[in-house]
């Protein structure tokens, strides 16, 4: 089955077609250790893994290698680890505060019904590969030692900008870079840094006599380029990494080896917003996967994880994804119908060919939800749907043998006011039909919070709007 993936870097759809089949590459940026993994976090985890399912499925498992990293050396870490344990030397403080919020980002995302990588290296573990690759960008004359820093002298490289489409000038115009007196150009950025006391340091590059501590990009660079070669597949991340993050990888790797790409395919997801607005913990609607899991912050419930990355995969990858309360309702539901039909069933040797189909359209899940629903239906009369329909939910990590009640975790049988229910939805309905999707909105997350699950459907010979409900249990 042929697999096609809309590359960042041409901006198309185009047939993928692996360097070496029987060694499919893949890297994806992973987490910085230094608090807990909020959801937007988990957007990518969850895309890539689905990725990975697939090229699995397609080549073999023992033929696709799937790097994710682990970003333990930053400033944020050291900020951390210095405001959270003062007492400690920062080394210690910094050990105790990446070690465990590893951990924690294992347990959460394991929770999502990810698969582990196949290797997750470290930064850290990663040092003399990323001076080398340093030592090679200065030899090639692509970077530069000013005061005891390594910098990338963007001029250097001819079609710099090209990943995210912005010319030199643009991205020097729109910049909020350091002004430091030490760079060529404003745009020039930092390999290796000299480091403060107590930070963590190692020997410099370059024979600069102080010892430093590597830039954020070229962490991922020397990772890639040590696990997967100069030159791989696919490499994939949030969208918010294009730039700076992705751009400067590839000038990097590319330049340390004079070749003419770094990854054949560049895969990005769209972005996150909660209840419609920017995710941020000034607006209070700061939520990490941590809090889904193990809390009712968010919805006024509890939530299991394959509910979790049910919600997440209704939308495509590539669009932005409004996280809401009525759509993790919708997705629990959704997953507990699919528990009671599947209780006992044994599971069929493959997943469907046409959700297969679906995913290999450059992982069109909607669609691929689309045939697991009309499959669903056929699985309440035809057992051999039924045990179908096991083997794709699985395929696609939203199955596990789940009942009903493990799914609904932490909720309450609701009773609620049939009287009041009904005059919200009505009243909701109403601010739909005058466009007041402010009152509409406001009045769905009123109704989520009682456990009302809303469904939504029009009528396709007069195209009104109708609203059912049940209680999300």
């Amino acid at each position: 089955m042929s697999l096609t993936l809309y590359s960042t870097l041409s901006r198309r759809k185009e047939p993928f077609t692996p360097i070496d089949p029987s060694n499919v590459r893949v890297y994806v940026c992973g987490p910085t250790v230094y608090d807990y993994a909020h959801i937007g976090n988990a957007r990518p985890v969850i895309v890539f893994d689905v990725l990975f399912r697939l090229l699995r499925h397609l080549y073999g498992s023992d033929h696709v290698t799937y790097v994710r990293n682990i970003t333990d050396v930053d400033d944020k870490i050291n900020a951390r680890a210095a405001s959270e344990h003062p007492d400690l030397p920062l080394n210690e403080a910094i050990r105790r505060v990446t070690g465990a919020t590893e951990r924690q980002f294992h347990e959460d995302i394991a929770a999502l019904g990810v698969l582990p990588p196949t290797v997750e290296p470290r930064a850290t573990e990663h040092i003399e590969e990323m001076k080398r690759l340093i030592e090679a960008l200065i030899a090639r004359g692509h970077a530069y030692v000013a005061e005891g820093h390594v910098l990338f002298d963007v001029s250097s490289m001819a079609d710099y900008g090209r990943l995210s489409n912005r010319s030199l000038e643009e991205m020097e115009a729109g910049a909020r870079v350091e002004v430091a007196p030490y760079k060529k150009g404003p745009m020039d950025f930092v390999l290796w840094k000299p480091s403060k006391p107590g930070e963590p340091a190692w020997t410099s590059p370059a024979g600069i006599d102080t010892p430093g501590r590597p830039g954020w990009h070229i962490e991922c660079s020397a990772m890639a380029e040590k696990h997967l070669g100069t030159t791989f597949d696919i490499h994939g991340g949030g969208i918010d990494l294009v730039f700076p993050h992705h751009e400067n990888e590839i000038a990097q790797s590319r330049c340390a080896h004079d070749l003419p790409v770094m990854a054949n395919v560049w895969m990005h997801n769209g972005f996150l917003q909660v209840e419609g607005e920017k995710m941020s913990k000034s607006l209070g609607n700061f939520i990490t996967i941590h809090e889904l899991l193990a809390t009712k912050k968010f919805g006024a419930n509890q939530w299991h994880g394959r509910v979790i990355r049910l919600a997440m995969l209704g939308t495509h990858y590539r669009q932005p994804i409004d996280w809401t309360a009525e759509r993790l309702l919708q997705a629990r539901a959704t997953l507990s119908d699919f528990a009671d039909l599947l209780a006992g069933v044994a599971p069929a040797e493959k997943p469907h060919a046409d959700v297969v189909a679906a995913l290999s359209d450059d992982l069109n899940t909607p669609s691929a939800l689309s045939i697991i629903h009309g499959l669903a239906k056929s699985a309440k009369r035809n057992p051999e749907a039924a045990a179908e329909l096991a083997t794709t939910l699985a395929f696609m990590g939203l199955y596990g043998g789940e009942t009903r009640d493990e799914l609904n975790v932490g909720v309450e049988i609701a009773t609620v006011d049939t009287e009041k229910v009904d005059a919200l939805v009505a009243a909701r309905l109403a601010a739909r039909k005058a466009k007041d999707f402010k009152e509409s909105d406001r009045l769905r997350d009123e109704l989520a919070a009682l456990g009302v699950a809303l469904k939504d459907a029009k009528d396709p010979k007069t195209g009104e709007i109708t609203t059912t409900w049940e209680i999300a249990r």
